[in-house]
């Protein structure tokens, strides 16, 4: 199967990642792209608390994100790739090679220059051209913060 579910969300693993996404995907890993958590053995384990057993959670740096995205493609199971910001998978979409798609953009909340663009999605001017950018590279953007929810195309909220 590989990876299903590209997705930025600031929250990173969370309930709505794990049950509203991960249960109708059937994941069987979940890769938390994050430098920072990728250091934290402390923040590592809190977001382990959040997953159930039977779904491996692979911690990841950027770097490690790219030269590792072929073999997580690879992986006979379902994955989900998290990370919490735009900039983020632009760098790793860098040396993806084609194998990313679609990036499901789920939750980027307020924060100073942010404005809001959908009430789970706000970002700053950067941001928007940034996931423009990525479009223009052939990737499908869009915002769904849950499953049942209607995926939003890029158009309707950069």
């Amino acid at each position: 199967m590989s990876i299903v579910l590209y997705r930025v969300d600031d929250r990173l693993i969370h309930g709505q990642v794990v049950v509203g996404w991960g249960q109708p995907l059937e994941a069987g890993f979940i890769v938390l792209v994050d430098d920072e958590v990728r250091a934290s053995e402390w923040e590592q384990d809190l977001y382990r608390m959040g997953v159930p057993p039977h779904i491996e959670v692979v911690f990841a740096s950027v770097e490690e994100a790219r030269r590792r995205l072929g073999a997580w493609n690879a992986d006979p199971r379902s994955g989900i790739l998290l990370a919490r910001d735009i900039d983020t998978f632009a760098a790793i979409v860098g040396d993806a090679n084609g194998l990313i798609r679609r990036i499901n953009i789920g939750g980027v909340h307020h924060r100073d220059g942010r404005s809001e663009r959908l009430r789970y999605v706000y970002l700053t001017d950067a941001e928007a051209n940034k996931l423009r950018q990525l479009a223009a590279r052939g990737i499908e953007i869009t915002a769904q913060d849950v499953p049942t929810a209607r995926a939003v195309p890029l158009q309707e909220f950069v």
